[in-house]
């Protein structure tokens, strides 16, 4: 005979062979023992009276036997029945909402989501699969608009060489050196675009080759802060540079100042003109954070949530104009995350300023 492939077949199953198997072992006691106890019990009375007694009495102690254990086992197998549809009921259905869910999530239908009410072990696996739905979700959604981002910032680019080829082609533009600096500019754009592009890949795929070693912070971003000085000069600003001596980091050399790197970037592009860029950093509790801040536009509380996606800008029409791909933070969050760090953006609102921090995990002090 072939089990039920159900779970609910299979519970009732379970419980009917309990109850089968505590009533079998009922029967097989009473049958044995009862009739040892009962003779005994009657082994007072005279010899010529149990005789005359014994077969009725026999037949009236085996009747009653049989007729008990038939309605404990009738009640028993209706009990087992009843327990077994209840408990198949509240763990079954569920679990067969978890799976046509599971369904419909695996053919694209990423906002489906299951009731999570409860505090047992199945209300548990419901919110986890919520999560899981949620994360996928918000996977997808990010995936649509990179596609679309990547669209859009390849589109001006080659929008822009397309018409110049036709103007070429057509006589209209003339061959001189500003239409081929032009055209070298948008071939350079769409090279740094892809560049970034294939950086980011890696770096969100850990597939970057890191060097973690200790490493002095406050050396490199000095060494920052040198490259970044005649950047800073041309507009009037003034760098700022407030790091204790000795603070060590685990980290890989090239990619932390390539992370200060794009913040002090940022804060030149950002604040206005004769102003104080700071760079400062800290030791807290094992770990190291490293900050820049501009007296910039700031930021809104709902641009410190997304400032760090792909291809965001607070200013986008000012950023294109000065080069910007809009993937450097995306990037600089992906690659403090392969080396066990974090980043975040901090602003009390528009017109204060923002500050860009990056922690990362204190290097151990040489002996």
């Amino acid at each position: 005979m072939r089990l039920p492939r159900g779970l609910r077949g299979r519970l009732i199953i379970a419980n009917l062979v309990v109850a089968g198997a505590t009533l079998g072992t009922v029967i097989v006691a009473v049958s044995l023992v009862g009739p040892g106890y009962f003779a005994q019990a009657m082994g007072h009375q005279s010899a010529a009276m149990g005789a005359m007694m014994d077969a009725a009495t026999k037949a009236a102690f085996d009747n009653a036997v049989r007729n008990a254990l038939l309605a404990a086992g009738i009640i028993s197998l209706g009990a087992s029945i009843m327990v077994s549809l209840g408990l198949a009921a509240a763990i079954v259905e569920p679990v067969a909402r978890l799976a046509t869910a599971a369904h419909r999530i695996a053919r694209g239908h990423y906002a489906e989501r299951v009731p999570a009410g409860g505090t047992d072990e199945i209300a548990a696996l419901a919110g986890s699969f919520n999560a899981m739905a949620e994360s996928l979700e918000a996977t997808e959604q990010r995936r649509l608009h990179l596609v679309g981002d990547v669209a859009h910032e390849l589109r001006t680019p080659l929008t822009t060489i397309d018409g110049y080829l036709e103007g070429l082609e057509d006589g209209v533009v003339t061959a001189g050196p500003e239409t081929w600096a032009l055209l070298r500019a948008e071939t350079a754009r769409l090279t740094r675009l892809v560049a970034d592009l294939q950086e980011l890949w890696r770096a969100e795929a850990r597939q970057l080759p890191l060097t973690i070693e200790r490493v002095d912070a406050a050396t490199v971003v000095r060494e920052v802060a040198e490259r970044f000085a005649p950047q800073a000069a041309s507009r009037g600003l003034t760098l700022s540079v407030e790091l204790p001596a000795g603070l060590a980091v685990r980290a890989d050399r090239d990619r932390l100042a390539q992370i200060v790197g794009n913040f002090l970037s940022n804060a030149i592009r950002y604040t206005g003109d004769g102003t104080t860029v700071r760079l400062a950093g800290v030791r807290e509790s094992g770990r190291v954070v490293l900050s820049v801040r501009d007296e910039g536009p700031g930021l809104t509380p709902e641009q410190r949530d997304v400032v760090f996606e792909r291809f965001y800008r607070v200013d986008p029409s000012r950023s294109r104009a000065l080069g910007g791909s809009g993937i450097g933070l995306a990037i600089a969050r992906a690659l403090a995350q392969a080396m066990e760090g974090r980043v975040w953006a901090e602003s009390a609102g528009p017109g204060t300023g923002a500050t860009f921090c990056l922690e990362l995990p204190a290097g151990l002090t040489r002996t």
